[in-house]
């Protein structure tokens, strides 16, 4: 158990950010329309508003974001965890610009476009973020509500 003192709310939402910049890979959760979950490792790409993920339209998870529109993310480990609630856009593998989808390819060793599965882009824009390491870090946890930063 850490007895470290609580980051300030500024520090975790930077500290949230770095990882946004360097994670390569991200947990999403999902749910299907009668409510059943759905947890899968996927790559990502932060243009510093919003996340791009990439994985075949028919999965299990590609059908929950296009049609449930929501997604909760997490990056890290148990012990310092940044929780992401986002709303999610669908876009067709054409319909994204060449250089959106070539830096997506070039970070994540990942190329979606060049694979005979029908795959799809799922931009999720943050919503609700909240970052803590153990239980000190309980309090003031919510460093995004309503898509707004709070420090």
């Amino acid at each position: 158990m850490s007895t470290a003192a609580p980051r300030p709310r500024a520090q975790r939402r930077r500290d949230t950010e770095q990882r946004l910049a360097r994670d390569v890979d991200v947990w999403v959760a999902t749910a299907s329309p009668d409510g059943v979950p759905h947890l899968v490792p996927l790559s990502f790409d932060w243009d510093g508003e919003a996340l791009l993920l990439a994985t075949p339209a028919d999965s299990p998870t590609g059908a929950n974001l296009a049609v449930g529109r929501v997604a909760r993310l997490s990056l890290g480990h148990t012990r310092d965890v940044s929780m992401i609630e986002g709303e999610v856009e669908v876009l067709a593998l054409d319909a994204l610009p060449p250089e959106r989808a070539d830096r997506f390819a070039a970070r994540t060793g990942f190329d979606p476009r060049t694979l005979t599965t029908p795959y799809r882009w799922f931009r999720v824009t943050p919503r609700r973020v909240q970052a803590w390491r153990e239980v000190e870090e309980m309090t003031g946890r919510e460093l995004m509500r309503d898509g707004r930063w709070l420090a």
